[in-house]
């Protein structure tokens, strides 16, 4: 398994602390924003653009093409923008790219005459449709000629923007430790927005969510602990981003990590990667009812089925005593059975003492001591179960660590 560029780059900016303290400073560091410098923009537009990709993503994009859209100002809050992620396979359902789907705002739109909702748009041709996609530059090349022919007749344009915009995150304890908004409220734009009813603003700071032209934080679609993503324009700092608050890209990989959330074609192996083993389900990133799309056969199959016997975890990797250990577990190592040697897993991330690992579930729920690095058996893994883990995913066995 080729090793995670991004893990080696990121060995290389942060060697200069531990990566214990590292961690000690994340679990207790507020809200934090990075510019996420793996990631590139790519822009579809045209007639068919939901059309197209309603037929190779594993989500339902329909959604972009509801007319009741929200409010374009600052004041508009992040919950209640419009944001899917998504991947696409290959024809036998295995993992190419994944990636985050925004509109970009409708700028100049105003309050109506009663201040309560949205002043009525002049019909916007076809055409118009434009949806922006957050996609990892490692692949970007490829990615748009593979979309590119699918395209064949398509009425989309299919282009490169990264020059253009900037993908962020905005993570830490703050935020996913806040209450959410009951669903009824969350999932309604006109309910969860200031100046549309009065709603609470979710974020205390509805003025700073977005910028003039409408630009905004969106909730990640993935899972709330993971806090807010956005693209926008390069030449601007998003708001809510200070000095004192940006931090290194590696501060939210090692953030992910500790949630067992991969991301990008590195860390889910392109061509490899079966997605429902990598979580992909519980990502929010599939649907099931939205009809045909490349790969969706073996899809739907392994999920009616219910029958899946690996999963990604985050690991621990430590010492004989217990200890979190600094050394390096290289990326593409095999877990092990201490007792039996029988293999168990790979790790397929790896930052410092941190990690994740595609394992077998009976293995990896046998408990703390079970599983070792071939090779290294002196460094112990330690697999740990997300709170965000729904139930029935370790119903057949009982987990004995949850992590936050």
């Amino acid at each position: 398994m080729k090793p995670s560029s991004v893990v080696f780059r990121s060995l290389k900016k942060i060697n200069h602390f531990s990566y214990s303290s590292s961690l000690s400073r994340l679990h207790d560091a507020g809200p934090m924003a990075s510019l996420l410098k793996t990631r590139s923009v790519v822009r579809f537009r045209g007639p068919d653009t939901i059309k197209f990709l309603q037929g190779l993503l594993t989500n339902d994009v329909r959604r972009f093409g509801d007319e009741k859209s929200s409010l374009v100002s600052p004041n508009v809050p992040a919950s209640s923008a419009r944001s899917v992620y998504a991947a696409m396979l290959t024809a036998q359902g295995r993992f190419l790219y994944d990636m985050f789907l925004y509109q970009p705002p409708r700028t100049h739109q105003k309050l109506d005459h009663t201040g309560s909702g949205p002043q009525p748009q002049p019909h916007q041709d076809d055409g118009d449709v434009v949806l922006l996609a957050d996609v990892d530059s490692s692949v970007l090349d490829e990615l748009l000629e593979t979309f590119k022919k699918y395209r064949l007749r398509s009425k989309v344009d299919i282009e490169n923007v990264g020059e253009e915009f900037s993908c962020w995150q905005r993570f830490g304890v703050d935020l996913h430790e806040r209450q959410p908004l009951p669903p009824s409220v969350e999932d309604d734009p006109v309910a969860s927005s200031v100046g549309w009813g009065g709603a609470i603003d979710p974020t205390g700071s509805s003025s700073s969510q977005g910028n003039s032209s409408g630009w905004q934080w969106h909730k990640d679609p993935r899972l709330d602990c993971l806090g807010f993503r956005g693209i926008f324009p390069s030449n601007a700092t998003p708001p809510m981003v200070e000095a004192n608050t940006e931090t290194e890209e590696e501060n939210y990989l090692l953030w992910r990590l500790e949630r067992g959330v991969a991301e990008g074609p590195i860390e889910i192996p392109k061509g490899e990667a079966i997605p429902l083993e990598y979580n992909l389900a519980g990502l929010n990133a599939i649907s099931f009812d939205k009809g045909c799309y490349v790969g969706q056969e073996l899809i739907a199959r392994s999920h009616h089925r219910g029958v899946i016997r690996k999963r990604l975890f985050p690991l621990k990797f430590l010492n004989e005593s217990g200890t979190e250990v600094e050394q390096m577990v290289a990326p593409g190592s095999e877990v092990i059975a201490f007792k039996s040697g029988k293999k168990a897993g790979t790790v397929t991330t790896a930052l410092g003492s941190r990690g994740l690992g595609l394992l077998r579930l009976e293995e990896a729920f046998k408990g703390p001591g079970s599983l070792v690095i071939k090779g290294q058996e002196d460094v112990k893994v330690d697999p740990i179960r997300p709170e965000w883990w729904p139930s029935q995913w370790s119903s057949e066995h009982e987990p004995y660590q949850a992590a936050g």
